[in-house]
């Protein structure tokens, strides 16, 4: 270090970021080789899109990556779908009308989502996640009432919440040629004793665990010569917090999952939270009991069918794995800038990257189904990542 220099934090921050990122690389090589890149789309063969976005709940005023989507959507096939991935309500989704000043501040959030289905005149679809769910607490079944209230009210008629009524699904929507969209809402597994649609009182579809299994398999398996692809807000796979991987900042500084600038060590001490993590103590991640449980009837579905994708979000972060069930599965749970968070690499990765952005599944006219990431960066927005789903029929 030149003489008179000082190291700050934020240097500090910066050399062990990058000696775990320069690890997970290298851990990354021993898996297997990534898909081959699927070309860019020449004009004319793209027939429809689905853009899957999703944990944006606390988005700027002219969010770049809202931007983004809306302009990417706006130009793309009419009947194209946009699907909000869940948590689209940071921290406790919609409260009620009584208390104005925070009302005022969730109305803005998530009107600032409904409008990229409005300028862009797609229709826009939102899941309701653990956050909508009022942070999985006790109000969270009146909180998605709301929240589906509101975005119809606000959408002239280009946004919806599914599954309706705090039901957990699966919907079904057949109207992109070719696709089979899927709609679950895994927090209602997740959301145990406290109040939410069941038997007996339930008008849902599915009112039971049990009843839930059987449709989401029917849903699969009906998909017919339809690529189905299934969308919920938990993921099925993630090298991110949710699943396990905390970095040696989280071990060290385990106060600022709290405060960001809390910047008071606790070493060795600071582990206590990360390890807690990994050994089940939340169902929020893929450690806990009630999680494996709900995955493993997710993925018994999946596998009937088969599905193409399973896309889900919770993780701020930007992955893409093949398998476990579905032939691909994706987490895009970055879709406000900024709102980004470490991930690692696991055997299955194919993709993945702490950045802000979201997803965009292509059909072409031939049945060729195409998944690219866009990145949302200070200098812009890039096409990061492209692979067949599906790859074009051989001449």
């Amino acid at each position: 270090m030149p003489e008179g220099s000082r190291s700050t934090p934020a240097d500090s921050e910066t050399r062990i970021r990058l000696l775990l990122v320069l690890a997970a690389g290298l851990a990354g090589c021993a898996g297997r080789a990534p898909p081959p890149a699927a070309p860019p789309l020449a004009p004319g063969e793209l027939a429809v899109s689905l853009f899957l976005i999703g944990d944006a709940g606390a988005p700027y005023a002219d969010d770049p990556v809202l931007v983004e989507i809306t302009r990417q959507a706006k130009a793309s096939p009419e009947g194209s779908v946009i699907a909000f991935l869940g948590d689209n309500l940071y921290p406790r989704g919609l409260p009620e009308t009584a208390d104005t000043v925070l009302r005022r501040e969730m109305e803005r959030r998530l009107d600032g989502q409904i409008a990229v289905g409005r300028n862009s005149r797609r229709m826009a679809y939102f899941i309701p996640g653990n956050h909508d769910w009022a942070r999985m607490g006790a109000d969270g079944w009146n909180a998605v009432k709301r929240s589906q209230q509101f975005i119809r009210a606000r959408s002239n008629g280009f946004a919806e919440q599914l599954p309706r009524d705090g039901c957990p699904g699966p919907e079904i929507l057949d109207s992109l040629p070719g696709l089979r969209l899927v709609f679950i809402d895994t927090q209602w597994w997740l959301h145990g004793p406290l109040p939410k649609p069941r038997r007996p009182e339930s008008a849902c579809r599915a009112g039971t665990e049990d009843e839930f299994k059987t449709e989401l398999t029917a849903a699969v398996k009906g998909g017919g010569d339809r690529a189905v692809i299934v969308m919920g807000h938990h993921p099925l796979a993630t090298s991110g917090e949710h699943g396990g991987h905390f970095t040696l900042w989280d071990h060290l500084f385990p106060l600022r999952e709290v405060k960001k600038w809390f910047w008071f060590p606790f070493p060795l001490i600071g582990s206590i939270y990360p390890f807690a993590r990994t050994s089940g103590i939340s169902d929020q991640d893929i450690s806990g009991s009630e999680n494996k449980r709900l995955r493993g009837v997710i993925e018994d579905a999946l596998k009937e069918g088969p599905a193409l994708l399973y896309a889900g979000g919770h993780d701020h972060n930007l992955q893409v794995f093949r398998g476990p069930a579905a032939e691909f599965t994706v987490v895009s749970g970055s879709g406000y800038y900024g709102h980004t968070s470490p991930v690692g690499t696991s055997r299955r990765t194919a993709y993945r990257a702490a950045e802000s952005g979201f997803m965009r599944v292509d059909l072409t006219r031939v049945g060729a189904v195409r998944l690219s990431v866009t990145v949302v960066g200070a200098g812009g927005a890039r096409e990061a990542f492209a692979v067949w789903l599906k790859e074009p029929p051989k001449e």
